[in-house]
């Protein structure tokens, strides 16, 4: 049985600190919220110190408290008797590199408490955490269900948020569709290299979430009741419905790159068709010219009137060779 000796009843805040400064803490920052005898403590970033805290107040196997520091860890869900252990994978744009990358989020779930460790400040976690620390009314109808309803409320917010996520993937796709006859290809080419690696990068995290999930609606534990089985089921269909979203986006992609690589081409072939005309009308001016530059005797190499005779069935020709290429439809 876990051990829930009692702790300060205050909400404490994370800080924005330094990494020199995150390294030296020797305090654990933990912000907790109770009502109702269940308790929602919501650790962000954690470090060693805060699992400290956790091995010292709750009775965690020593391996899931090193998998909440761990930056590897895969997707999962570990059942005990006495709590349930689970990682989860979110989507988290980082402004640092401009990329979206996999946020973790580890969940420590037990008769009366509910325990948050995102790697990374998540937003959803953290706007719930604040709406529920400010709102007395909405606290208690969340914390009054028990844990198992609170951590459906938590993961139902944090998978919400993927749509807007998805919605601005879909905005990008239909700008290029207006871009690709509008802008240079190559530079509609480079942003559809950027959405296609944030939709691969999107569904490489989605991807083992929906097996996971699936574990989670099937738990049968004493806070995870059968009551509560329609409500992860909804959890699930909102990772399936991302995933039939990034399905779509991910054909759509591809069409854009091979519409994009067809105008490319087409563009190309118009230039080499211009390219080859113009070589075709001066290649009889050319022709002429290498011949009366010879040093041999040629006709009218004495009149004073060759030039303009010479120039004029030149023109001449170029005027009935582009009459010709376009009754052929070439220009």
């Amino acid at each position: 049985m876990p051990n829930l000796r009692r702790i300060p009843r205050t909400v404490r805040r994370r800080p924005r600190v330094s990494q020199r400064q995150d390294v030296a803490r020797t305090e654990p920052q933990v912000a907790e919220l109770e009502l109702g005898g269940v308790r929602w403590l919501n650790i962000e970033a954690p470090t060693a110190v805060e699992t400290a805290y956790l091995a010292e107040h709750f009775d965690f196997h020593e391996l899931d408290l090193e998998d909440v520091l761990s930056t590897r860890q895969r997707p999962k869900i570990d059942e005990y008797d006495e709590y349930l252990f689970m990682v989860l994978h979110l989507p988290r744009f980082d402004k640092s590199i401009g990329r979206l990358n996999a946020a973790e989020l580890n969940v420590f779930v037990g008769p009366d408490y509910v325990i948050t460790l995102p790697n990374h400040p998540l937003k959803p976690v953290g706007r719930l955490f604040t709406r529920l620390s400010n709102n007395t009314e909405l606290r208690e109808e969340y914390f009054s269900k028990g844990s198992g309803y609170l951590l459906y409320e938590i993961l139902s917010e944090s998978f919400d948020y993927c749509f807007p996520i998805l919605d601005k993937i879909g905005f990008k796709l239909d700008r290029l569709q207006n871009a690709i006859w509008d802008e240079r290809s190559e530079d509609v080419a480079r942003d559809i290299s950027n959405v296609k690696q944030e939709v691969i990068a999107y569904r490489k995290i989605i991807k083992p979430e929906r097996s996971t999930l699936r574990l989670l609606e099937r738990a049968r534990t004493r806070y995870l009741s059968e009551d509560l089985e329609v409500y992860f089921d909804d959890i699930v269909d909102s990772a399936e419905r991302i995933w039939d979203q990034l399905d779509n986006y991910k054909e759509v992609v591809e069409a854009l790159e091979q519409t994009n690589e067809t105008v490319i081409a087409h563009k190309q072939n118009d230039i080499l068709r211009l390219l080859t005309i113009f070589t075709v009308i001066l290649l009889p001016p050319t022709l002429i010219a290498g011949i009366y530059g010879m040093n041999v005797p040629l006709p009218f190499q004495h009149s004073h009137h060759a030039f303009w005779l010479i120039e004029g069935g030149t023109l001449l020709l170029a005027v009935a060779m582009l009459s010709f290429f376009r009754r052929q439809r070439w220009l």
